[in-house]
């Protein structure tokens, strides 16, 4: 596994107190290369590698031994999960960012079990806004730890594939790795 500097131009998340470092690594996976991160407190970041929502990132020698800890113990998780030997995540450490509504949405997507969907309008009446599908997809959009919060499972109220910050085709592929049946997406 390697270690790789990630930057972005987009740092519009609330980041960490001054002096704080993060670990940070690379997975390749089936579907691409994932830019991992994490901090003391835990996991932070699980984005496609060179994806808009990774806020200005760097690995410096010297990042907390737990930081570093949580970065490898997801690495492996993921390896595990696209081995297919994996079908959870509970027992990672995560420290997402975000509004509170976010932060319930992302709860809430943690729900979802291996090999199924909810609609988007299920979360919404899941944390409490039953009018706020759209909302939903908004923070479904934010959410910085793809795949561990599983932001793939989520789809339109017609079962149809709708938005994935990956594209489509890999929320498809994701899909039918965890052997769940959709709307088709391509004819």
């Amino acid at each position: 596994m390697d270690i790789i500097p990630l930057v972005s131009s987009r740092v519009d998340m609330a980041l960490p107190a001054e002096g704080s470092t993060y670990a940070t690594a690379a997975v390749d996976t089936p579907i691409g290369r994932f830019a991992l991160a994490a901090l003391a407190a835990g996991l932070t970041h699980v984005q496609f590698a060179g994806s808009r929502h990774l806020p200005h990132l760097v690995d410096r020698p010297g990042a907390d031994a737990t930081a570093r800890d949580h970065v490898d113990t997801a690495a492996r998780a993921l390896h595990e999960y696209f081995a297919g030997t994996r079908r959870g995540f509970a027992d990672l450490v995560l420290a997402p960012r975000g509004t509170p509504f976010e932060l319930r949405v992302w709860e809430a997507l943690r729900t979802i079990p291996f090999g199924a969907t909810r609609s988007y309008g299920e979360i919404a009446r899941q944390v409490g806004e039953a009018d706020a599908a759209r909302a939903v997809g908004v923070a479904n959009n934010r959410n910085p730890i793809a795949i561990i919060i599983p932001c793939h499972r989520v789809i339109g109220a017609d079962g149809g594939l709708v938005g994935y910050g990956g594209g489509l085709r890999r929320k498809a592929w994701l899909l039918a790795h965890e052997g769940t049946r959709t709307l088709s997406l391509f004819p």
